[in-house]
């Protein structure tokens, strides 16, 4: 099969690779047709991981079962499944609690696993033909009927906007609220719809990308260009010298600021200052436990300067953590399936697995209109 494959720092390549095949009794093996380039991939993309050389990358996946393990039981062959990014094995602790993002199964030694991501376990990625998916039966969120036509949409079950909605969940974003969100990306633009959905009387978004910008106030949110520096004070007034009643980080370590240097604690004490006192503050952008090449020291030991005293005297509340995808995927579902919601609006292009490769170069230059990008394997690039 033809796979995306990592050969080290901003290297990747299209190639021949073993087929994906069913391993154990409740694997199921699906032909992929949708598999979309995350942020986080460029973390890997970058360097900025101990990602193995030769590994597939590729957490983000939709397609088509093909084949299945003796032991599957739900899902048949022919069905149209999205995987959540993040693997879990049904019966594990955190699994029974709906925490399967640190499933204590598939991954020993560390809670949690996933597809084509460094420490998450040995399972390839999806940006190829085939993917192996293990504890099927769990893991695969049918489609309904109208999977083929609303595919775009679909895909993004897989990691985006679950995890946009996990950012609004662990603010504590209510109806009537107001939320500030740091960071336009796709998580981000994610997190904005999660919160329009969720009936928050004003949504703010703070980015300095104009076409990420120009999509958020496509869906009625106050875009914010924090290139003057001068954003916290913007949401401060937009907010009655309040500051907004909960806010989202969706940028990571990786944040930026308008020079190009890296400032990776810039995020949190931004929202620290732009949220009001007892507000709520939840975290879904990357941090890592330690970054070697990072400009800053102290995120070179995983570590930010974060204003805690002005945190701990606001009184404000925070959560932080991978989106457990299977929590909210089925709710989600149902939604675009229903109408209600469309959050393939930020899909900018639909590309042949052929042309992973430049379409890394051009989401990681963070290229005007380069906002989201989903790979066909099986050619269907409409």
């Amino acid at each position: 099969m033809k796979a995306l494959v990592y050969n080290g720092a901003r290297d990747v390549v299209v190639k021949d690779v073993p087929d994906a095949r069913i391993e154990a009794a409740n694997d199921v093996l699906v032909k992929v047709t949708s598999t979309n380039i995350c942020g986080s991939d460029l973390h890997i993309y970058e360097g900025r991981t101990d990602m193995e050389d030769g590994r597939i990358i590729g957490h983000e996946n939709l397609g088509e079962v093909i084949e299945v393990g003796p032991g599957v039981v739900k899902v048949k062959v022919g069905d149209m499944v999205c995987l959540p990014f993040n693997i879990g094995c049904g019966f594990c602790r955190n699994c029974e609690r709906g925490l399967t993002g640190f499933c204590l199964s598939v991954n020993p030694g560390m809670a949690g696993g996933a597809y084509g991501y460094p420490m998450m376990g040995p399972y390839e990625g999806g940006q190829a033909e085939l993917l192996r998916v293990p504890f099927g039966d769990f893991n695969c969120l049918k489609l309904p009927e109208d999977a083929r036509e609303k595919e775009a949409d679909y895909a993004l079950l897989s990691d985006i906007w679950p995890t946009g909605w996990h950012g609004t969940e662990l603010a504590g974003v209510a109806p009537g609220d107001s939320v500030v969100i740091f960071g336009g990306g796709p998580v981000g633009l994610m997190a904005a719809l999660s919160a329009k959905v969720k009936g928050a009387e004003q949504i703010m978004l703070v980015d300095r990308q104009k076409d990420r910008l120009k999509l958020a106030e496509e869906i009625g949110v106050t875009a914010i260009d924090d290139t003057d520096g001068e954003h916290v004070e913007k949401i401060l007034e937009l907010t009655r010298g309040e500051g907004a009643a909960c806010g989202v980080e969706a940028v990571g370590w990786q944040a930026h600021d308008p020079q190009g240097h890296e400032v990776p604690n810039a995020t949190m004490n931004d929202l620290v200052a732009s949220v009001r006192a007892t507000g709520g503050i939840g975290v879904v952008g990357v941090f890592v436990p330690e970054d070697p090449k990072a400009e800053d020291e102290l995120m070179q030991k995983g570590q930010i300067a974060f204003d805690f005293g002005q945190f701990f005297t606001k009184g404000q509340r925070m959560g932080t953590g991978q989106a457990n995808v299977k929590q909210y995927n089925r709710q989600l579902r149902d939604l675009i399936h229903a109408g209600r919601a469309t959050p393939s609006w930020i899909v900018s292009h639909h590309l042949h697995l052929d042309e992973a490769p430049g379409a890394y170069a051009h989401f990681d230059a963070r290229d005007d209109g380069w906002t989201k990008v989903i790979l066909h394997p099986d050619g269907a690039t409409t």
